[in-house]
């Protein structure tokens, strides 16, 4: 691990003028939340900061509002207290599943919110110090023609990443907002917005966060009645594992009908990936086997699998499947 400086500031205020003298004078830093994706990264070699910026001694970024009709969560909550929250459990059931499916209860009571939506892909060849991947500014993702058994199968190219993140796909399903922060402005945006495809923009990256920016907040709005919601995930292991692939459902009934729905994929693609199709074929029916199977087809239509993980395509149609017998 190369050297750094760590600096620990006690204000927000603070730590984005660090970030912004560091942007300023081109000396990379990176912020530090719970830890467990950034030390990695730099003990492999795969970033190295000049400053490491510690957001755990700012005061209100840990807040969790789960009582008002919009629930927010700061950056720096943990991923064991979602799990945990008895309001988080009976009012957004996919968030609380989500957050339990992630890691260790050791990782658990140190990730964090915001660590969890901004950490990096785990494509082997990413986290390969030796290899020099598109993602790491070479000329190709080795994934395509090599290894890519946990590659992208959905909205690949010319990166087959996948996104890590358990909460994401939940919070979009929830139709979450992310807030912003840098020195002297804040912005906020819709949480599937904040994801970037690599055909999109910078190659190296996987969200719209600037170098001197700051994830402050995520927000959405309390589910009205007749909401129901669930995540599913499967793993290779049985012990903690990243997902190959995983289904964030959440949807409103009138009566045993389906007024409206969203479905989320994880483990498949470089993004949450948003089943439009799918969350139509929803929409009018009664939840059940045949709109599980129906919905499922949708949202796996043009799926371009690699060589080795066209088995992602029948494993996230019957997650589909089961996810939305489960909520009927």
């Amino acid at each position: 691990m190369k050297a750094f400086k760590l600096s620990n500031p006690n204000s927000l205020e603070s730590a984005l003028a660090l970030l912004a003298d560091a942007r300023a004078a081109k000396s990379p830093a990176k912020v530090l939340a719970g830890g467990q994706d950034l030390l990695t990264e730099m003990q492999e070699h795969l970033v190295e900061p000049d400053r490491v910026v510690n957001l755990k001694s700012i005061g209100g970024l840990d807040a969790l509002d789960t009582a008002g009709p919009r629930i927010k969560l700061g950056a720096l909550v943990t991923l064991a207290r979602l799990g945990e929250d008895q309001n988080v459990k009976e009012r957004a059931r996919v968030l609380h599943e989500a957050a339990l499916s992630i890691a260790s209860a050791q990782i658990r009571s140190t990730g964090t919110v915001g660590g969890n939506l901004c950490q990096r892909p785990r494509c082997w060849y990413y986290r390969s110090e030796g290899a020099k991947c598109l993602k790491k500014g070479g000329t190709e993702c080795l994934a395509y023609g090599g290894l890519n058994k946990y590659n992208a199968i959905l909205g690949g190219g010319p990166s087959y990443i996948v996104h890590p993140s358990d909460l994401a796909p939940a919070l979009v399903a929830l139709d979450a907002s992310i807030q912003i922060e840098r020195k002297g402005g804040t912005r906020t945006l819709e949480l599937a917005r904040f994801f970037t495809l690599p055909i999109e923009g910078d190659i190296l990256r996987e969200n719209v966060l600037a170098d001197d920016e700051v994830v402050t907040e995520i927000s959405f709005p309390a589910p009205a009645a007749g909401s129901r919601s669930t995540y599913i995930k499967f793993k290779e292991r049985g012990s903690y594992d990243f997902a190959l692939a995983s289904v964030a459902l959440a949807v409103t009934l009138d009566g045993d009908v389906v007024r409206s729905a969203r479905l989320v994929l994880g483990g498949v693609a470089p993004i949450p990936w948003r089943a439009l199709g799918a969350e139509k074929a929803l929409v009018g029916q009664k939840l059940g086997e045949a709109a599980g199977r129906a919905a499922a087809e949708e949202a796996l239509r043009g799926a371009e699998p690699l060589g080795q993980n066209a088995y992602k395509i029948p494993l996230s149609k019957a997650l589909i499947a089961r996810a939305v017998q489960s909520l009927a």
